[in-house]
């Protein structure tokens, strides 16, 4: 055809395509029955105009205006392409739009679609409309055979309830899952979250976490590595050993529960918990934090460490707790089987409780205190503090004092309650009242024991010195018997009441785990109380 012939040609086309519209194009493959490569298939649906060269045996169409196609049931539209028919694609340029229904909208400057991949590839100014959720990123590709679409260049995503960002993402309209890669970072607004890879659903507001992240509100901090968090009803399970940091208190475990609404944590294995006010660390395999009210509790192996001072003190106990009363007075209570171990006391009891108010312990049931020869029992015993430094402690109703002398010598004193004073940490006076009734061994002044002291009276004050007594008051109507050593025997040795507890006595802060087996009582009470002597020594 030579060249005369070519621009008349050229001509008619244009003038079809200006006053009729661009007359439908036959697919090669028409006559073909798979519905497959019809749903594959790009369809050139209108154009203002349509040019090629055929001279030059282009395999491309150039169109200008109005211009839209239609795959499947997705359509596009732009200001102009390249239509390259034989292999399905085209290349589109200003006002790109996608349609597929009414729930799914594209938009950028510039769209490459593929053919033989049905890969979109979008460029400049894009997003991506589908219901509540829309997209923003400067460069997309949009597979439309896994209905997927994904940046790698920076992008964002938006719904009714958060806003995500990251460096890459993947976004399927179908299934409404978000996929997220380096500096993942989720806005909500009462709460940012940090992460490196996550992902997210639209619908279900549930976004699960993989790698280091970062949970951060005004209210609190949480670090995980692994876990899920429900943005639309504030739930987060947490795994891998989290932590939940709320003002002064840390909670960690190996699996963190955490309802924001409520304001609670629940902490599954290892639990450790630590109070940077109170200079309190509380464990066990099982712990709960709310940090609206500002309570405690850990039960299954508890155990509870109180680090004021150089020494810490190790308690343990079946369940313990922690709160605040009516008066804002911190209150820590432990119940069943009660131990702790401190360098300089050790004791045991059911229960008890502390209260900040006024830094008093109280011990109940079966109560035993023990510093280094000493040893202090009753119904309840009370101890006052001051600075976490014992200042004196109360045995209320039987109460029974012992000290270790040497050998099996141990002085005794009974009564109806026990006052102990202490300074710098060593007891310097004791006050006994109601029914006393003691047992001392009198010493040299090079500690040699000069007999035993047998005494009756209501009222009896000892005042010590280095942890021995240095006088003796009772008062009034006092009777009591001086015995030579060589004339003592077990009957008198000992007072009706006495018992050293040694095998319950916690020997380090490990100890405060083992549950002593109660001793059986035996008919003849002399022969119990020699018995548990001799264990003991």
């Amino acid at each position: 055809m030579n060249k005369s012939r070519i621009a008349p040609l050229l001509f008619v086309l244009l003038l079809a395509t200006t006053v009729l519209g661009v007359p439908q194009i036959q697919d090669s493959t028409a006559n073909r029955s798979d519905d497959q490569q019809k749903k594959d298939k790009v369809y050139l649906l209108h154009a203002d105009s349509l040019t090629f060269d055929a001279e030059m045996s282009a395999d491309y169409k150039v169109l200008h205006g109005n211009v839209q196609f239609r795959k499947d049931s997705m359509y596009m539209y732009c200001d102009s392409a390249y239509f390259y028919e034989k292999n399905n694609s085209l290349d589109a340029f200003g006002n790109v739009r996608m349609e597929q229904g009414d729930t799914l909208f594209i938009f950028g400057d510039v769209l490459y679609y593929n053919g033989a991949e049905q890969l979109a590839r979008l460029r400049n100014n894009v997003y991506m409309i589908n219901h509540n959720v829309t997209l923003f990123t400067d460069s997309l590709n949009y597979d439309m055979a896994e209905n997927l679409g994904y940046y790698f260049v920076g992008g964002t995503i938006i719904d009714d309830r958060n806003e995500l960002v990251s460096v890459y993402g993947e976004y399927s309209p179908s299934t409404k899952d978000a996929k997220f890669n380096y500096d993942v970072v989720l806005t909500n607004p009462d709460y940012v979250i940090y992460s490196d890879t996550m992902t997210y659903n639209t619908d279900s507001k549930i976004s699960n976490l993989f790698g280091p992240s970062t949970v951060v509100s005004d209210e609190d901090i949480i670090y995980t590595t692994n876990g899920w968090y429900d943005t639309a009803k504030d739930l987060a399970m947490l795994l891998d050993r989290s932590q939940l940091i709320s003002d002064h208190r840390m909670l960690t475990g190996d699996t963190l529960y955490y309802d924001r609404n409520a304001g609670y944590g629940e902490a599954f294995g290892n639990m450790f918990m630590i109070d940077s006010t109170q200079k309190v660390i509380m464990e066990g395999q099982y712990g709960f934090y709310n940090e609206k009210t500002d309570y405690t509790f850990a039960t299954d192996s508890a155990r509870v460490m109180e680090f004021s001072r150089r020494d810490t003190l190790y308690m343990h106990a079946d369940t313990l707790m922690a709160f605040n009363d009516t008066d804002s007075t911190r209150v820590l209570r432990a119940f069943y089987g009660v131990r702790f171990y401190r360098v300089d006391a050790q004791g045991v009891c059911d229960s008890l409780q502390y209260l900040s108010r006024d830094s008093s312990l109280t011990m109940y049931d079966e109560p035993i205190i023990w510093s280094e020869n000493q040893q202090i029992f009753g119904d309840t015993i009370r101890m006052f503090f001051n600075d976490s430094t014992i200042d004196w402690a109360h045995v209320i109703n039987s109460a029974f004092a012992t000290q270790h002398k040497e050998e099996q010598y141990y002085d005794q004193m009974e009564g109806n309650e026990i006052k102990a004073f202490f300074e710098d940490n060593e007891m310097r006076r004791i006050e006994t009242k109601g029914n006393v009734v003691a047992i001392f061994y009198p010493q040299e002044s090079d500690s040699t024991l000069t007999g035993m002291f047998h005494a009756n009276g209501s009222f009896l004050n000892i005042f010590l010195k280095d942890n021995q007594m240095e006088k003796m008051v009772m008062w009034p109507n006092v009777s009591g018997k001086m015995y030579p050593l060589d004339k003592l025997s077990n009957d008198i040795m000992f007072l009706q009441r006495y018992i050293w507890y040694g095998e319950r006595r916690p020997k380090d802060k490990d100890d405060i785990y083992r549950r002593p087996i109660a001793p059986v009582a035996t008919e003849n009470e002399d022969q119990r109380r020699t018995t548990r002597h001799k264990f003991n020594l």
